[in-house]
């Protein structure tokens, strides 16, 4: 049992067999999927040590627990104490390399149809080879000449790059909310329950996205203070309103009978977390008050421990990078790329039984999903992970546990995230007016 899953796996890391599990308890997986999986845990690894590199704490713990730490550093002509492998300017290094292997993938694989061609062999496998080829494209970065130039270039490519996937998470976004609202509504007709369930989201979306605005009138306006929040807060609430009057307005029932309440009540709830978050991210203000200057419009149940500081960065990094990755897997799948005009229909299933997990090859025929694409997709990913754990461009002495404090660039992103989110989705709604014969289909 254990020499053919050996070989299995050794077939993985060197040729074109799918990636499995050797357990054959472990339930069936698809070629595409196990794919996905393996760029998705790639993306993952470089993207922790892009964490490690900007945490003084890592730093600290590397430096006090390896014996002759200095000189190993030395010797590895890194600098004092390993410093050009730490900061910003290294993990602007490392996303280099990450992001230069998944562009030129994203060339490689252009019009590869199905995965009996050479280059499709490539994608889905060989993943030892590929492997050492992605840490050499991220130790390549460190041997860039011209290092100040290529900094100051890279960053404002990573910052393109950024504002792009932020695009695309926000159009998955609108686009899952209208296949909610439709698979629920279509439910109706069925089972009278299904309304009811549409009804109690609704509500609780609404309710969530109503107590959103009161919470933050109440926590994050002050009387003297805070203008811009006052000015925002105002603007996005108002928003909301207008796209949830228009979705339900009779001009837009007419050409879209499924549209309702569901998907402004979830464009509201994401606004609402936006425009908190950009909030929790903008500088603190302060005033005097009785002689004293006073800490205004932050968080009410924010304490002064450091280490509960810590457990609430580590909580908000994790579920960040867990949005990254789950915005990359899911707009490269099959019902997402439809929406973004990139998909090939196939619904043929091989499966291949061995010793270990069985692996379906469900692209024999035809790719579930655009390989371009895909790689498109994590080249953006890459460069969105190196501008946030940088903070975008406050980077000069930031650290990993300063993630979620004030920065004005950051506030200013989520803020125009806000708009654009509301903007995509309201021209959902108009674009069958404007454009009739584009959606007569």
């Amino acid at each position: 049992m254990c020499t053919p899953c050996c070989i299995s796996q050794l077939a993985c890391c060197c040729g074109s067999a799918a990636c499995s599990c050797c357990c054959n308890c472990c339930p069936k997986i698809k070629q595409s999927t196990g794919t996905r999986i393996m760029y998705a845990f790639y993306f993952l690894l470089v993207t922790i040590i892009c964490v490690i590199m900007m945490s003084p704490t890592v730093e600290q713990e590397l430096r006090d627990n390896i014996p002759f730490y200095s000189e190993l550093c030395e010797k590895m002509n890194a600098g004092e104490n390993c410093k050009t492998l730490v900061g910003y300017s290294a993990v602007y290094k490392v996303c280099f390399g990450m992001s230069c292997f998944f562009f030129l993938f994203s060339l490689f694989t252009i019009k590869v149809s199905n995965s009996t061609s050479w280059r499709a062999a490539i994608h889905n496998g060989f993943w030892l080879l590929k492997f050492i080829a992605l840490v050499a494209c991220c130790a390549g970065g460190f041997f860039i000449p011209e290092q100040e130039i290529f900094l100051k270039v890279w960053r404002y490519v990573g910052a393109v790059g950024g504002f792009f996937f932020l695009l695309i998470q926000l159009m998955l976004l609108v686009e899952f909310a209208h296949r909610w609202n439709t698979n629920w509504s279509s439910g109706v007709k069925y089972n009278r329950l299904w309304y009811a369930a549409l009804a109690l989201v609704t509500l609780l979306l609404f309710s969530a996205a109503v107590g959103a605005v009161i919470f933050m009138g109440l926590f994050y306006t002050d009387p003297e203070a805070c203008l811009l929040n006052k000015i925002f807060l105002g603007i996005n609430g108002s928003l909301c309103l207008v796209v949830s009057l228009l979705a339900i307005s009779p001009c837009i029932q007419k050409l879209q009978p499924t549209s309702g309440l569901l998907q402004p009540g979830v464009i509201s709830v994401y606004v609402m977390y936006l425009t908190f978050s950009a909030f929790s991210s903008k500088p603190k203000e302060t005033v005097e008050r009785n002689g004293q200057n006073t800490t205004v419009c932050v968080f009410p149940f924010n304490s002064g421990n450091e280490s509960d500081k810590k457990i609430v960065t580590a909580f908000g990094t994790v579920i960040l990078f867990g949005c990254v990755l789950y915005s990359c897997l899911t707009s490269t799948t099959r019902r997402s790329s439809a929406a973004l005009r990139v998909c090939r229909n196939n619904d043929y299933d091989d499966e291949k039984t061995g010793s270990g997990q069985n692996v379906m090859y469900d692209e024999r025929e035809g790719t579930i999903y655009s390989y371009t694409y895909f790689h498109f997709v994590f080249f953006l990913g890459s460069l969105y992970v190196m501008m946030t754990v940088t903070n975008w461009f406050h980077y000069d002495n930031h650290k990993i546990e300063k993630l979620l404090d004030g920065s004005w660039s950051v506030f200013w992103i989520k803020m125009a995230s806000c708009w654009v989110c509301l903007i995509l989705y309201m021209w959902t709604l108009v674009a069958p007016m404007i454009c009739p014969k584009r959606f007569e289909a």
